[in-house]
């Protein structure tokens, strides 16, 4: 199982938030995140968000780290990308 996540540089709530996706299918980016408690709101579309608080424990559970061009970039080449509605 190889999930990414890119560094936390994304505001809301007034945190940061990190995106975690799989390059192989939701089903395995569910399980990865049910291992590490991440609730299943936490998931928008095609990622996770996770809180940079979170962020050294999902690289520590194995999750690689990549930029925010290689998530989009790794989503799309899987056909895994859901944009937003417009």
């Amino acid at each position: 199982m190889t999930v990414y996540i890119d560094p936390p540089a994304w505001p809301g709530h007034g945190r940061m938030w990190s995106h975690l996706i799989s390059d192989v299918s939701y089903d395995e980016l569910h399980l990865f995140a049910d291992e590490l408690g991440v609730p299943r709101r936490a998931f928008e579309r095609d990622h996770y968000d996770i809180p940079a608080h979170r962020y050294a424990d999902v690289v520590a559970a194995g999750a690689k780290e990549v930029s925010s061009r290689e998530v989009v970039r790794l989503l799309t080449g899987a056909g895994l990308r859901r944009r937003k509605g417009r």
